[in-house]
This record gives C-alpha cells, structure tokens and sequence, in this order.
C-alpha cells in the first residue's frame, strides 16, 4: 500500500540515511535528510515534516536534545529514536516523556515502515486523498508556524472538544475556524458565525437562543436562533469576551445539557452543536475583573489555538498579496499581474498591526487605483501608512535586538555555537533553542 506524508530523517551516518530514506521513498513517503540535529532544526524551520525520525546518538545536540526543542516548537510532530542495545533503557525513559516509540537497530523495513505509519496515523488521521488539503484551502500560508498551528487543528478537528482560537485582530480566526470546522465530521453540517461584538446586547440573547411569538413587544413571530440553526453543525462565536454576563450563564447551560431554551419557551430543545470561540482580548484578565465567568472559560477553553501576528510571518505576506489581488481582479475586472518587486518589498517591511485584515485593505486600494500591469511603489505606500514602519512595537524590538545581537556573536566566533553559547552566558540547548527561533544556522556563519 503507497502511503504519503513527510518524514524528517536524521543521522550522521550517510550510509544508513540514505539506506533509510531509499526504502521510506519505496513505501511512498516524501523525506528530508539531516545530518545533525542542528541542520534538522534548520530544515524545520523551511518545512514542517509530518515525523521525525532521530538517531539517538548524534554530532552536537543529541537525539534526546533535538526531541525537546521539537516538542517545543512543534508539540504536535511524533518522534522515533533510532537507538543501539546499548542505549535502549535511555530509549524507554525517552517513552516516558513523550517520544512516539524507539527502534533498535538493526530492524528491518517492515518494523520501520510500521512504526512510521502509526507514528502518521496520529499525526495525521485519515482524512480521502481529494480532501487531504481542501478542508484548509482558505488558508494561505507557506510558514512553518501556520503549519504547526494547521496540524494541530487536524488533530482537533476530528473529536467533538471546544475550542479557543486566540490572536491578534485581523489575524483570520474565522478563517481558521471554518478550516476545523471542514476537517471534521461534521463538515457536511453548517457553520454558523456569531460576531458577539456586533450584535447590540438587548438582541444577542434573541438572535442566539431564539424567541417564541409574543415574547417580548415586536416579537411578532416565531424565531429559531442560532444555536439550534447550528444543530448537526459548528457554532463559531467570535470575540466570545464581549459577550454580557447574563448571557454566558445560558450559553454555559448549553454546553453542560446540550440544549437550548428560547426567550419565553416553556421547555428547552436539545441540539448537537460543536463550539468554537475566539478572541483577541484576554479572558483571564476578564475573569479577574469579573467580566467573564470562569466556569465558561473551562468549557470553552478545552483546547487553545494561538493564531501567530502577520509580522510573526512574513513569509506568507507575499503569498497572501497576491491571494487577494488575483481575487480582487476578478471581482472588478481588472487586469493587474501583481507588484513590483520595491513595491512587495515595502509590503514586507511593514508591521501590520491590522493583520491580514489590513493587508487586504491595503491590497484593494492598490487593485482600484492601479492604471498598470504591475502595482508600483507609490500605490502601496498611498495605501498604507508609512508611520507603521517606522516606530516598530516593543516586542518587535526586542526580537530585532536578540536576532542582531546572535548574528553578532556567530559572527565574531565564525560560527561556532558551542563558544558563541558561552559568551552568551546560555547553555547550549537554550542557546540553539534561540537560533531556531531566528531561523539562524551557526554553519552559515563559518566564513564570517
């Protein structure tokens, strides 16, 4: 049976990755080679793989080393140790605290096939070959952080648990919440958005729960809400923390009974509903306030997304540029092949601190105003303003002044890590734990 999927192999011995990564090809399966665990990091950080599959024993940072940072970093990505007699009471303890499973070299390509394709089958449930990638297709992104964040919303998608899609404005929690919402079972159900910030208080109990005729003065007729609208399907509450009090003590009935009592009904009715809610606000601050019961937040909150800042990735800005011009020509009927490349630079610079949301603002101004081929320089920076790049956000900053300061430091020890980790007074785990975060390899900087 051909498989698919993406294994990350990593091994200094080139004889045995290559050996290993001809009989994963065979089986099906698409396979990066790393020959430390420093240059694997590396490879992570272009392209997230599906597995891992480690040697115990390698040059620099072990096996078990490598594990931890990943686990970090991508909590969702099963590894597999490949360990030597001798290390096999260290393999079983590696189990203990998180390792998939260990191989025992030498093992033959029937033990190895196996443990990759359980190690995948958690990963990555089964989802049909021609719905492998549909059910993210809004989502556009080549960043290995949305690749981490869209493997654990697979995961999540196929059980029945609530979850809280946090970020920014503008950051495309809806859109993420539709992703889920296709990746599961319920798919074939509808999906009923709810922006709580939108609806004025005295209508959003009506509008979510319903109303029977004569409830209230203007009720003239029966009205379903949206909860049980959203029977079979997902309800997607959006900025969930500016929902009132009151109202949270019902939805919080909703999820403890599974039902729903419309404004002057005499019984509840039972619905099937998957809650997803989102928010940029900070609902622990809120419930410290009094703002926002607790008891809900632990009903909500069964499992956390944290959808990362546009400027967290840049990569995806020219992507998404061109997402949303190719869509704009089509909706007004122009002719714009894309930007010029000052143009798309200043796109990347920039902080966005509206998100996506702003990126396709500024987009669509560009799109209605351009008379060319190619958006120009002047049009992007019409649209935007320049005061978003010229004072950057404190964390900006920060991250900024770590990355020069580590380029600085590989640069005066020509690359080695090991000396660059002690004037940085940091052990040398932490210390490549912060490389990785830059997306900075020691190796690059040995002819500095």
């Amino acid at each position: 049976m051909m498989r698919s999927g993406r294994v990350l192999l990593v091994d200094d011995d080139a004889d045995l990755l290559r050996l290993l990564s001809l009989r994963l090809e065979a089986a099906g399966y698409l396979v990066d080679k790393a020959a430390s665990a420093e240059a694997a990091l590396s490879a992570l950080a272009v392209r997230r793989a599906d597995v891992l599959l480690t040697d115990w024993r390698l040059p620099g940072l072990n096996g078990m080393e490598l594990f931890e940072l990943v686990k970090k970093s991508y909590p969702s990505m099963p590894v597999i140790m490949l360990t030597a007699h001798g290390t096999v009471p260290d393999a079983v303890d590696a189990v203990s605290r998180g390792v998939f499973g260990y191989l025992v070299k030498p093992f033959d390509s029937a033990a190895l096939l196996g443990k990759v394709e359980q190690a995948l089958l958690l990963s990555a449930p089964a989802i049909a070959l021609d719905e492998q990638d549909a059910w993210r297709e809004e989502v556009v992104s080549c960043s290995p952080l949305m690749d981490e964040l869209l493997a654990e919303a697979r995961l999540i998608a196929v059980t029945d648990a609530s979850v809280l899609i946090r970020g920014e404005s503008g950051t495309g929690k809806e859109v993420l919440a539709r992703a889920l919402h296709r990746a599961s079972p319920r798919a074939n159900g509808p999906f009923i958005a709810v922006n709580c910030a939108a609806i004025p208080d005295n209508l959003l109990e009506s509008e979510l729960f319903g109303h029977e005729k004569g409830a209230f003065t203007g009720a003239a007729t029966r009205h379903q809400g949206l909860i049980a609208q959203a029977d079979g399907g997902t309800l997607f509450l959006d900025e969930i923390g500016d929902m009132p009090l009151a109202l949270q003590v019902k939805l919080l009935r909703v999820l403890q009974e599974r039902e729903v009592r419309p404004v002057g009904a005499g019984k509840s009715v039972a619905v099937d509903v998957r809650v997803i809610s989102a928010t940029h606000r900070d609902l622990e601050s809120l419930i410290s306030d009094g703002l926002f019961r607790e008891d809900l937040f632990y009903r909500l909150n069964v499992v956390a997304l944290q959808l990362p800042a546009l400027s967290d990735r840049r990569e995806d800005i020219p992507l998404l540029a061109q997402h949303f011009l190719a869509q704009l020509c089509e909706r007004y009927g122009k002719e714009v092949a894309g930007f010029a490349p000052d143009a798309m630079e200043h796109l990347c610079s920039l902080r966005w601190s509206g998100n996506v949301r702003q990126l396709a603002n500024a987009v669509e101004q560009c799109c209605v105003l351009s008379t060319s081929g190619l958006i120009p320089l002047s049009l992007v920076q019409k649209a935007v303003s320049d005061g978003m790049a010229s004072i950057p956000t404190l964390a900006e900053a920060r991250r900024q002044f770590e990355r020069d300061y580590l380029e600085k430091l590989l640069r005066v020890t020509a690359g080695n890590a090991s000396v660059a980790a002690r004037i940085a007074d940091r052990n040398r785990t932490e210390f490549y734990r912060l490389l990785q975060k830059h997306d900075l390899v020691a190796s690059a900087f040995k002819d500095f």
